[in-house]
């Protein structure tokens, strides 16, 4: 998907992204006109709409991913919950946002890659349970969702308006 040089797309890293967070990300998107594709490896239910694309990548590990990287332009925001995802986006200058509504910026993105790195490790050698206790996702972390897309939707908007 394409972008004119005074918009932005918003692109969902869609395999593991909660439904919660597609439905307000699409709420925000339609309603400040703001174009929205997803990438994933299978089809993800969306509202047929033309500000809403989407596109299935094979089931390959990283193909989702790597379309993504690929295809996203400077100005568009990203949302995953991808570290190793976010860390490239966040090299190419992307804003980034996972679905607890964390930015991935230059300065904590290598302390997050390296903790996932070790839980991945500490999982694989069954020094860590699969399901960590606190791992919920409720009303709390759809707000701080929430409020950080709005925060960074506006700031892009500003900055668009300003350049115009």
């Amino acid at each position: 998907m394409e972008n004119a040089v005074n918009s932005f797309t918003i692109w969902i890293d869609a395999d593991s992204c909660p439904v919660q967070v597609r439905d307000l990300t699409l709420r925000f998107a339609t309603r400040l006109q703001i174009p929205l594709h997803y990438v994933a490896n299978r089809i993800i239910p969306h509202p047929e709409t033309p500000l809403i694309s989407m596109t299935v990548c094979e089931a390959n590990p990283n193909a989702a991913d790597d379309y993504i990287v690929e295809h996203i332009l400077p100005n568009d925001l990203a949302i995953t919950r991808d570290i190793p995802l976010a860390s490239r986006l966040v090299d190419k200058k992307i804003c980034v946002l996972n679905d607890r509504g964390v930015v991935f910026t230059e300065k904590n993105i290598a302390e997050k890659l390296a903790s996932r790195n070790l839980n991945y490790m500490l999982l694989e050698n069954g020094l860590l349970p699969a399901e960590k206790k606190g791992n919920t996702y409720g009303k709390k972390e759809i707000n701080a969702f929430a409020n950080s897309l709005d925060r960074e939707l506006q700031k892009k908007l500003r900055a668009l308006k300003s350049s115009n």
